[in-house]
Parts: structure tokens; C-alpha cells; sequence
């Protein structure tokens, strides 16, 4: 510290010392006479690196220089005269205040920190942790310490976490070993407690030779050389090798090595984990040996929890027999492959097993592939443990062969009277169509005959001329009746000429204005209160080949249900789409919609959806109209929200084949 004896070097022969007596009246306060000498003391304070603060032997500050301003955060005018406790926590003010005393008596140059640690207290109230050298000297016949002060926070941390990785290290099970990349060979400079122990070496035989010195004849030359590869590279590796001990004893040696770098990116030191893996190693060929017995067998065997069910494990015969691959059975259940109906009935017949009224139970069942094929199983379940829960492992055994013809004809008659049952429920079914479609039918034929006949009995009466509007109110009736009598009268001779094969299709070019309105006029008839149509108005540049009459009746159908099924004051639009192969109809209404439940059923013969019931209909129109565009090589589907409306849309060829 040669800058500091500059400094005390001028106090001592360029100020020397004054009068001391009080009627001097050169004497000032011990600060004042550091002020005279400014300008010399503040150059040489400043050219000391470290935090300079004098004070008297009254702990008052007298000079500091601007290391120390950046130390603790104080202007200078801040520190001077006031007490060296501003610059200490409280708790050390005793302490430094005894020390101070201690060392002015003796008087010799000290180093604070050598003996404890001392802190200080910034501006803003932080604490930092200092070392500090006091030096002693006096001018004007007055003692003056000069405090050397350095912030050594930051220096201490990194001392702890040294520390703290150092003790890791050593508390480590794992043998950890540091190597040094620029010396010769990669040497040793670093092993822990737990390395020694694990090869039997000591530190003299580690420290500064090479790791090689574990090696022997048996290890993987391949391994070898993707550890060496690594480091030349300077990346991270694991390997598993066969090592020696001190006392020729083999071990499994698991190894990671992962490098250090520098701030360049450099590579300085590698770091290196090994741990004993020889009981791992030997439970592992273990294992390995009775998987593959478990793989190789013939015979399925199953492993499963005994609380969830779920496989656990199932060998390779048993995934070959049953089509499923070990990631599919993860996720399944015996009940998914055997004929129980639930896991109530299957858990029945193992509670005996877990109550241990016995050691094994033997069943007969039916396993079913992935593909739905079955196979006769023998099963011999026992209840065992694996690991901390209980499992059941199933030996199944293949039985077709031994099954005789009788049990193969049982099967084939329950598999026959099954589809016997399923064909009988379905006529039942159909006959119940039928049975309600006649019922309606008898309905639909009563209404509108029923209204001809009041309608043309009641004209009859009307015979003045201003009971004209009477007479239009009853022929309109009996007009729309008639028009109803005909579909339903079209729409069976239509379900005729289906089942008898003698449908024939008459093919004309024609224009889709024609169609649209005729279908129009027609339907205006049948409008409710405020209803109204409005469709595509592009129609006329449209036409089509295609079986005239079919198309209307097919337009017509789907108008009319949606004029039937929409209340009153609501719109139906139609509206037509051409492309140069299809010609695409949609038929859009606000009316009840189809219920979900009955949208699959909808365009078979008869039926009828939940909610039209009470309404007139036979539930043949649909049906129809779908045959009708089978036929023509066309398709028809539909959007339905309960009380949103339907939208259906009918496609088909510009041109019919012939």
C-alpha cells in the first residue's frame, strides 16, 4: 500500500505539528485543520484505490475520499464531523467503539477483519460486509486513525456458495470427480469422499493422474470411444461401464460427464458422476431373463391391477392372438375382451380369490379379438403382489381344439336364433309401421273427403250473386282437399311402381321456370295465414334433363311439408344452384324442426317424427322423394334444430343418364 504512506508520509513533515495550547490561535478543531490542507490531502486521498476514512480519537469522521462516497452512498460534507457509527449497523457500534479504544491504546497498525466480520450500513440502509485495516498516525500532536476500507459483499457470497457446493460435493452418494482440460491427459483435480470410497483409492492415487486407471479388459470399446468423442467435442455424455476397484473388484460404473465452459465458451473442466450400478444391473438381466420366458411363451399371459383392472402387462403371444398392440391394452380391461356384461359380474367371480377363500380359480369363457372373431379360453387366475399393490396374473390357454362339434353347433344355433330374433323384431316392428300407417292413412282419406263433402253440400246453398265470396271460400276448400287426396294417391302409386320394379323415368330438356312455377302455384294454395315463398328468381336462365314430373313432385313434397310444419306469418325459401354437372335445390323453412332422436329414422317408409303426430301426413313423402333421387343418381340430405326450422337440400345431374 504504497499511495497510503504518500499520504501519511505528508502529514507527518509538510503540516508538522502546532502549538497545542488553547490561547493559540493557530488551534482549530481537528476537521478545520484538515480543510487547510485540502487541495494536498485531496489528490493523495484520491489516489488511493481503496475507501479512505480518518477519524479522531473521538470517532469523528475528519477526511474520506470518493471511494468511500461510493461505498456507503455519502456526499463528503455528508460524513465529515459527524460519529463513525453513521457507517455502522447498530448493533456493532459497542463492539467497533471497544475496539477503536483498544487499539488507539496500543497503537499499531491492525487488521479488523482478520479477527471478525464486520459490516456496514449504506445511505439507503443497506448492509454490506467490509474489510478493514486501521493505521494509526498523529499531526499537530493529535492521534488520527486512517481506516482502509474495502466492500468485500460481493466477495464473501461467492465464498459461501463455494462453500456450500463444496460441502454438496462432499455430502454427495454419488462419486464426483473434476478434471482439468488444459493439462496433459485430462488429470484428476477434484474428487470427493464418495468417489474414494466407491473405487478404494485414496487422493495421492486419484488427484492429477487420469480416470483411466478404472478401466480393465472387459469394457466396451464402443462406450469408450463416445466418451472420448464427447470430450474432444466438449459435450455432455452418459455411459455405462464395466470398472475395476482398487481391489480388482468389477463394478458397473453409471457415468455422466458434463463440461464447464468459461465466458468465452471455452471448456476448462469437465465434470464426472458415478455411481455403482452393479445390483441395478443384476436385477435388470433378471428381469430381462423372466420377460423374455414371460415374451416368448405360447401361452397369453395377462397382468393386471386388481383395483382399476386395467392391464399392466401382457406378453407378446397373447397381443398376437388377440390383435391388440400393448399400448391398446394399457388403456383396456379383461372386460373388454371376455363376454362379461359389466365389471360388477366379472369382479363376483374373482372376489374369491381376494377374500383367499382360494389360491387359484380355473374359468371357461370366450376371448374376442379386435377383429370381433372369438376363441374358447381356459383361464388360471391367481392373486399376486407387484411391488406395493396387488395384481392378478392369468395363464390363458387356447381351447378351440378341444372343444367338440356339439359345443361348435350350440354356438352356430344361438348365433342363428339370434339373427332369427333380430329379423322377427324388425317385422314386428314394420308390421307396427304398417298397423299405425293404415290407422293414419284411414285419417287422411276421412279429413279431406269429409271437408269435399261439407264444402259441396254447403256450395250448394250459395246460389245469390253476393254470396259469391262464400262460394270461392268452398271450392278453394274443396280444390285443396282434392290436391291432397292426389299426393297421397301419387305417392302410393309411386311406393307401387318401386316394389314392382316397373318405374320408368320419361327424360326431356326443360326449363327450371317451368317447374318452379308450377310448384309455386300449386303450394299457394295450401299457405297458411301470412305465410309466403320466396325463391331464386335466376331460375329462367335455368333447365335441366332430367324426368320433369319427378322434379316437380320432388319440389313439391318438400314445399309442402314446409308450408305444413311452419306456423302462420312466416317465410319458406327456395333457393336453386347450377354448376356444369349439378344443379343443387335447397328448401328452408322457421317451422317445429325435427326432433335429434328422430333424424336418423326420417326418410324410412311410414315413419313419422314425435312431434307432427297429431298433424296430417302419412310418412311416405320423404321416403319418396330419397328413392326417387336414388334412382336418378341424385342425393338429398337435411339440418333440423327442434323449433329453428329444417333445411333440405336436394342435389342432382344437369343431365340424366340414359
Amino acid at each position: 500500500m504504497h499511495e497510503l504512506y504518500v499520504y501519511y508520509y505528508f502529514f507527518r513533515n509538510f503540516i508538522g505539528p502546532p502549538n497545542n495550547s488553547i490561547s493559540n490561535p493557530f488551534f482549530k478543531p481537528d476537521y478545520i485543520m484538515f480543510r487547510q490542507a485540502e487541495d494536498i490531502s485531496s489528490i493523495l486521498l484520491e489516489a488511493i484505490s481503496e475507501a479512505v476514512v480518518i477519524v479522531d480519537n473521538h470517532q469523528k469522521i475528519a477526511q474520506v475520499n470518493t471511494a468511500a462516497e461510493c461505498i456507503f452512498g455519502y456526499e463528503k460534507d455528508e460524513l465529515i464531523s459527524k460519529d463513525l457509527n453513521v457507517l455502522l449497523p447498530s448493533n456493532y457500534h459497542k463492539i467497533l467503539s471497544a475496539h477503536f479504544k483498544e487499539f488507539f491504546k496500543i497503537g499499531t497498525r491492525t487488521r479488523i477483519t482478520d479477527s471478525k466480520n464486520i459490516f456496514g450500513i449504506k445511505k439507503d440502509g443497506d448492509i454490506i460486509e467490509l474489510d478493514i485495516e486501521l493505521i494509526p498516525f498523529s499531526i499537530y500532536n493529535k492521534t488520527f486513525v486512517m481506516a482502509l476500507i474495502s466492500d468485500i459483499t460481493e466477495q464473501k457470497e461467492i465464498e459461501k456458495k463455494l462453500m456450500i457446493k463444496s460441502r454438496a460435493l462432499e455430502s454427495a452418494t454419488n462419486g464426483i470427480i473434476i478434471t482439468d482440460t488444459f493439462k496433459h491427459g485430462n488429470p484428476v483435480i477434484y474428487c470427493n469422499t464418495a468417489y474414494q470410497n466407491l473405487t478404494g483409492y485414496g487422493p495421492d492415487e486419484i488427484l492429477n493422474h487420469s480416470c483411466k486407471f478404472l478401466q480393465g479388459t472387459k469394457d466396451d470399446k464402443e462406450t469408450i470411444e463416445k466418451l472420448k468423442k464427447a470430450i474432444e467435442n466438449g459435450e455432455s455424455c452418459r455411459a455405462i461401464l464395466q470398472n475395476y476397484k482398487k481391489d480388482g473388484t468389477l463394478f458397473w460404473n453409471e457415468l455422466f460427464i458434463m463440461p464447464i465452459t468459461d465466458n468465452d465458451g471455452l471448456v476448462t473442466n469437465f465434470i464426472g458422476i458415478h455411481q455403482d450400478i452393479t445390483e441395478r444391473k443384476q436385477e435388470e438381466d433378471e428381469r430381462q431373463h423372466l420377460s423374455t420366458i414371460f415374451d416368448r411363451s405360447l401361452n397369453e399371459i395377462h397382468v393386471f391391477d386388481a383395483k382399476t383392472l386395467k392391464f399392466i402387462n401382457v406378453n407378446y403371444g397373447a397381443q398376437r392372438n388377440l390383435g391388440y398392440t400393448m399400448k391398446e391394452l394399457a388403456n383396456m380391461t379383461p372386460i373388454d375382451i371376455t363376454p362379461y356384461k359389466n365389471e360388477t359380474e366379472f369382479r363376483e367371480v374373482v372376489d374369491v380369490l381376494l377374500k383367499k377363500n382360494v389360491e387359484k380359480l380355473e374359468v371357461e369363457s370366450v376371448h374376442q379379438r379386435k377383429d370381433e372373431t372369438t376363441y374358447p379360453v381356459e383361464t388360471h387366475l391367481q392373486l399376486s403382489n407387484l411391488g406395493d399393490r396387488q395384481v392378478f396374473v392369468a395363464i390363458i390357454l387356447d381351447i378351440t381344439e378341444r372343444k367338440n362339434y356339439t359345443a361348435k353347433l350350440e354356438r352356430i344355433v344361438e348365433e342363428r336364433t339370434q339373427q332369427l330374433k333380430e329379423v322377427l323384431d324388425k317385422e314386428i316392428e314394420v308390421n307396427q309401421l304398417k298397423t299405425k300407417f293404415l290407422a293414419q292413412l284411414s285419417h287422411e282419406f276421412k279429413t279431406p273427403l269429409s271437408a269435399i263433402l261439407t264444402s259441396a253440400l254447403l256450395l250448394s246453398k250459395y246460389q245469390m250473386t253476393e254470396q259469391q265470396d262464400k262460394r270461392d271460400k268452398h271450392i278453394k276448400t274443396i280444390t285443396e282437399k282434392a290436391h291432397i287426396l292426389n299426393n297421397i294417391l301419387n305417392g302410393f302409386l309411386s311406393i307401387e311402381k318401386f316394389e314392382s320394379g316397373k318405374l320408368s323415368y320419361r327424360y326431356t330438356y326443360f326449363k327450371m321456370s317451368k317447374i318452379i312455377d308450377e310448384v309455386i302455384f300449386n303450394a299457394r294454395m295450401l299457405l297458411k295465414e301470412g305465410q309466403q315463398i320466396k325463391y331464386t328468381e335466376k331460375s329462367e336462365e335455368l333447365s335441366l334433363y332430367q324426368d320433369e314430373k319427378i322434379i316437380e313432385l320432388i319440389l313439391s313434397n318438400l314445399i309442402h311439408n314446409a308450408i305444413k310444419y311452419s306456423p302462420e306469418n312466416s317465410n319458406i325459401y327456395l333457393d336453386i344452384d347450377q354448376n356444369d354437372q349439378i344443379t343443387t335445390f335447397k328448401i328452408r323453412d322457421t317451422g317445429i324442426g325435427i326432433p335429434k332422436k328422430d333424424q336418423n329414422n326420417i326418410f324410412e317408409r311410414y315413419y313419422r317424427a314425435e312431434n307432427v303426430i297429431n298433424t296430417e301426413g302419412t310418412g311416405i313423402g320423404l321416403n319418396i322423394v330419397k328413392n326417387h333421387l336414388e334412382h336418378l343418381d341424385g342425393s338429398i340430405y337435411f339440418e333440423s334444430e327442434e323449433q329453428q326450422g329444417s333445411t333440405f337440400t336436394v342435389s342432382i345431374p344437369n343431365t340424366a343418364k340414359q
